[in-house]
């Protein structure tokens, strides 16, 4: 008989993050660590890990709410497809996702029982604080870059500056000849 569960993470990134993450290709598979094949498109067909994973778009609401059917490759052909449906909610520290995942063949505990967790909810908190990491780098990284090139050179630099350009210019002039009649 199928069954339903709920489980909640915490992630540290914006509803709209996980939304545009959870529905592009490489957005799903650099969050998870493996291939998948993610649409934003109402009945579009989805895959994840590597084809482990099939359905397709049921609900979408941008960016609260994602409902796909799911199947394995370990469903039979007795089984129906399974459904998940995942709400987020901004939080102050980044975003509580919800995952309801109903239809779910009773033989098939292990998605509740740590599945979903080291597949999804793990790497997701991982990827989305490595990228926070890597934004936060690149930002100090142009402020660095826009002080230096923001300000006017001082002292000795100022000088050589100085007579650089004005040996440049003195190599641009051409002399004048003056005809004597």
């Amino acid at each position: 008989m199928p069954y339903s569960f709920t489980l909640t993470s915490r992630i540290s990134a914006s509803a709209r993050e996980i939304y545009d993450a959870w529905l592009t290709s490489r957005g799903h598979s650099e969050m998870t660590g493996a291939e998948a094949r993610m649409s934003d498109a109402l009945g579009a067909e989805v895959s994840a890990w590597n084809g482990y994973i099939s359905g397709r778009n049921l609900d979408l609401v941008p960016p609260v709410r994602i409902v796909q059917s799911w199947r394995t490759t370990k469903f039979t052909d007795q089984h129906e497809d399974s459904i998940i449906t995942v709400t987020l909610e901004e939080a102050a520290d980044g975003t509580l996702l919800t995952l309801v995942h109903s239809n779910v063949p009773d033989d098939h505990r292990s998605y509740e029982e740590g599945g979903w967790q080291s597949n999804y909810f793990t790497p997701m908190q991982e990827y989305f604080g490595a990228s926070r990491r890597k934004h936060a780098a690149k930002r100090a990284s142009s402020k660095r870059k826009t002080s230096r090139s923001g300000t006017k050179p001082k002292g000795r630099r100022a000088k050589v500056a100085r007579r650089k350009r004005a040996k440049c210019q003195i190599a641009q002039r051409k002399p004048v000849r003056r005809s004597r009649r």
